[in-house]
């Protein structure tokens, strides 16, 4: 068979006009989309001697015509282009496999991997300059090469099957010295606070519960009150109101929690499931007759026991906050913060760092010690925020913390609509999260914009306007990193930054609780309880046009 055979009898390819198939000047980011689909039909082939140096003809000609598209179409050095990038990919034992992973279809619609194994699990994305896992350019120029220097940010798509491991990641000056005295399993020197954006609805473990709720579930459950000194214990049921105490006293709380024998704990987390499976049956009592909180809470000790067995970690609901994060909505975890993402798929931005100092639910390694003196032992969880508009456009929606290196932002495009992208004084890295479109700008680059193709703003190029056909079903969405431009007016915090905010349901007086059932609000308020719920969120709950989350 000759080449020219083959090829004619070939498909069109998709965005592709008839008259200029194979060799047609077109955009780089339509050929990458097309290298998985000359994969497949090479392997249509017979494996036969003549026809496998075909496959190699067709692939080189194939792989020159890419090359000479991608000339055509931008600059690897221009200031102006927008320019295509090949993300790196990573496969963790917490990823989702095979196509039920967003990172795995994104990386196989930019041209990453060449097929899709259902047995791997594809965990997260990264686009930045992190040594770990460096972005590059369709010609191999790595991003850093590109941009003059290291990004300050690093932007991920994450897609977890199972929950990640119970971290936190440190600030500056112990990153400096966890790497220093440990560069094997701490990379860098650099802090790691962190951004993430719900895809789906996204489960996750963050920050400390109050000391109300932790004593409430070391009464009801033995088990876990047996994993526990009787001193800490004790520092929790007669600790004062002031803050320091609280925090020494969850300090104390968690350490003795943490260094408890492994024979014990696991003994303990035997008997507690047990009980645990036997309540949630069919012929327990009736769900609502238990506050919504620890229904949840004695859920997700059975799961994270079902993932990781015998992991004393799968206690970790009774310290931390459960939380279920809508998708769009967006939360800031703090260095020094406890947390756990159990499962879903989000856009996550973080400082240039790949730092975790781990304690459970992980075969990778732990280091309690370091993770026990890190920690703020803030209470309460994170703000919980769905973006503000920016620019003087609804379609476009920041989510900026209150750190300096990173900022996304979430821009949408409907069917029979076009968007102009703001134009940046900092280099800015983007990537397709939903829909389909296209693009031009002052240099003609008509770029198809398809779910997983990252592309490299550079700082002040020309604008890049997105257009949507009016056919189409659904709109298109990209999600942007760079640099913080709006430090000065953020939209999350962590509890950290807020010590005193939204106090939860334990914080209502007993005239707006019912008798039977502590903590659960009634249905009808006595003009008091209103008063108190008004005077809760006046001022301490509600931050800059947002709440802080009740626990569940």
């Amino acid at each position: 068979m000759s080449i020219s055979t083959c090829c004619c009898s070939l498909p069109l390819l998709p965005d592709m006009h008839p008259t200029s198939y194979p060799m047609a000047s077109h955009s780089i980011s339509q050929s990458d989309h097309h290298t998985s689909l000359f994969n497949k039909i090479l392997g249509q082939l017979d494996a036969t001697s003549e026809e496998e140096t075909n496959k190699q003809q067709i692939r080189t000609v194939f792989h020159q015509t890419t090359t000479m598209a991608a000339q055509h179409t931008y600059s690897a050095t221009s200031k102006s282009n927008i320019i295509p990038l090949r993300a790196a990919i990573k496969d963790y034992a917490w990823g989702i496999r095979g196509l039920d992973s967003r990172v795995a279809r994104f990386a196989l619609e930019s041209g990453i991997i060449d097929e899709v194994d259902p047995d791997t699990p594809y965990a997260e994305l990264w686009i930045g300059t992190h040594p770990s896992g460096p972005t590059t350019l369709r010609d191999g120029t790595t991003l850093e090469q590109s941009v003059g220097g290291q990004l300050p940010f690093l932007f991920k798509v994450l897609s977890a099957g199972k929950a990640l491991s119970i971290q936190a990641h440190p600030c500056k000056e112990r990153a400096r010295d966890l790497h220093k005295n440990n560069p094997k399993n701490y990379v860098d020197d650099n802090h790691k606070p962190e951004l993430a954006v719900a895809l789906t609805p996204f489960e996750a473990m963050c920050g400390f519960r109050r000391l109300e709720e932790i004593a409430i579930l070391i009464k009801k459950h033995p088990e876990f009150a047996a994993c526990i000194s009787n001193e800490a214990k004790l520092g929790i049921f007669l600790c004062s109101q002031d803050e320091d105490d609280k925090r020494e006293a969850l300090r104390a709380l968690f350490k003795s929690f943490m260094s408890c024998p492994k024979e014990t704990s696991s003994a303990q987390l035997k008997v507690l499931l047990k009980r645990l499976q036997k309540e949630q049956s069919c012929d327990h009592v009736h769900p609502h007759e238990e506050p919504p909180w620890e229904r949840k809470c004695a859920r997700a000790i059975l799961r994270l026991a079902q993932q990781f067995p015998g992991d004393a970690g799968a206690m970790a609901p009774f310290l931390l906050n459960y939380l279920l994060i809508a998708p769009g909505e967006s939360f800031y975890m703090a260095a020094n913060e406890p947390h756990a993402y159990v499962a879903g798929e989000i856009i996550e931005c973080m400082a240039c760092s790949d730092n975790v100092v781990r304690a459970g639910l992980t075969p990778k390694f732990k280091d309690v010690d370091n993770l026990v003196s890190m920690l703020t032992y803030s209470m309460g969880g994170p703000t919980i925020n769905a973006g503000t508009p920016a620019y003087g456009d609804n379609r476009i929606m920041r989510y900026t913390p209150p750190t300096g290196e990173f900022e996304v932002m979430i821009i949408s495009c409907n069917p029979g609509e076009d968007i102009t992208l703001p134009q940046l004084p900092v280099p800015a890295v983007f990537i397709v999260i939903e829909g389909s479109g296209t693009t031009d700008n002052e240099d003609g680059q008509r770029l198809v914009m398809r779910p997983g193709r990252s592309y490299l703003m550079p700082a002040g190029c020309s604008p890049l306007t997105c257009s949507v056909n009016a056919k189409k079903r659904g709109a298109l969405r990209i999600a942007l990193a760079h640099e913080n431009q709006h430090r000065d007016r953020p939209t999350l915090s962590s509890a950290s930054d807020f010590p005193v905010s939204w106090r939860g349901e334990f914080a209502l007086p007993p005239e707006v609780r019912t008798p039977s059932l502590p903590g659960t609000p009634r249905m009808g308020m006595s003009p008091a309880g209103k008063a108190a719920i008004a005077k809760n969120l006046n001022g301490n709950g509600c931050n800059g046009g947002h709440f802080d989350v009740p626990k569940l």
